[in-house]
């Protein structure tokens, strides 16, 4: 197994930022670059999920979110993955549980766009990811106000980051999260599958 996954060496921070990437867009290679600054990172490894279970439709097929997630991303610190295929997993807490068993002498930081932020008490064992790992959230066009007024953020308001501490984040026991603004990028998968522009 540990061959099929990046290397990382001991006491590295890696951030990780899972997603269909149906398909991976510039949008999501700017939030990479600016959370590998902001956040302090060694890497970054995108983990391309088999399938988002928040979703009623499939994605496209896995090779081909793979080599557009590739071409788009190309940065010697950030690795495109297809982990949790590997792993077996389809929930996030599963993922960050198998990973810390494999990487015990590595630190790992949960990176989100606040989009996903204003709807993570959705996801399966939120509240495991936020005591599992530190959390850096990028803000995104249209979801500022949403995701600083969700669940999530009210519930863990005491173990906030202000954004000009941001570069400690990754040193600070979970739970622990950081919203930073960053430039914004106005693009979206779903646009761009809307368009037509990216077909199965």
């Amino acid at each position: 197994m540990r061959h099929d996954i990046p290397y990382a060496a001991p006491g590295q921070v890696i951030g990780l930022l899972g997603g269909s990437f149906d398909p991976a867009h510039a949008g999501h290679a700017h939030i990479t670059r600016e959370a590998l600054k902001r956040f302090g990172l060694d890497q970054v490894w995108w983990l391309v999920s088999p399938g988002n279970p928040l979703k009623s439709h499939g994605p496209a097929p896995m090779d081909q979110r793979l080599e557009q997630a590739r071409a788009v991303m190309q940065h010697p610190r950030v690795k495109v993955t297809g982990i949790e295929e590997r792993l077996g997993t389809r929930y996030t807490a599963a993922t960050l549980r198998a990973l810390q068993a494999i990487y015990p002498k590595q630190r790992f930081v949960w990176l989100m766009g606040a989009d996903n932020l204003a709807q993570f008490h959705l996801w399966q064992d939120w509240q495991d990811i936020v005591h599992s790992v530190p959390m850096g959230i990028l803000a995104r066009p249209g979801q500022r106000i949403s995701a600083r007024m969700s669940r999530a953020a009210t519930l863990y308001a005491p173990y906030r980051i202000p954004g000009r501490f941001s570069q400690k984040l990754a040193h600070t026991r979970a739970p622990a999260w950081c919203f930073v603004n960053v430039p914004m990028m106005d693009v979206s998968s779903s646009a761009i599958r809307a368009s037509g522009e990216w077909s199965a």
